[in-house]
């Protein structure tokens, strides 16, 4: 034998939630957020300048000639400081370091000059790894020390 239950449901009885206050606490919510945060200036709006090259009018009195020794185990120096040792497969160090000397040289007016001083153990193949750097850095001025 079946039980009927006789009555009007509610909506409450079948258990489903009214929206409409749902709705409004979350546009409270979102009005509160949006007037208690602060605009921030963003980082792309803050003008700066780059700092620029700029050549020289009269030429500079500015050592025109980069002495690079290199000793009887490879490594080479300039100005007694090591740059690269023997077992780099490239002197990357020493590269860098002629790039930022011929670019100083050209913005005083001066043509960038290399020496190369080898020792006499020195292998060959450092000095070739020199004449490399001096090629990647762009210098065309390149010449061997004599005793």
């Amino acid at each position: 034998m079946a039980v009927s239950i006789k009555g009007k449901r509610t909506r409450a009885s079948l258990g489903e939630l009214p929206i409409a206050p749902m709705i409004d606490v979350v546009f409270l919510l979102l009005v509160y957020f949006m007037v208690s945060s602060s605009i921030q200036r963003q980082e792309a709006d803050v003008g700066f300048a780059l700092p620029a090259k700029v050549a020289a009018s009269e030429p500079i009195d500015f050592p025109d000639d980069q002495v690079v020794e290199v000793d009887a185990e490879g490594r080479a120096w300039v100005n007694g400081y090591p740059y690269d040792g023997a077992d780099a497969a490239r002197y990357w160090e020493l590269a860098k370091m002629l790039s930022r000397f011929r670019e100083a040289s050209e913005l005083g007016g001066a043509e960038a000059k290399v020496t190369l001083a080898p020792a006499d153990q020195t292998p060959h193949q450092s000095v070739v790894k020199v004449l490399d750097a001096c090629a990647m850095a762009g210098l065309e001025s390149v010449s061997f020390a004599t005793d």
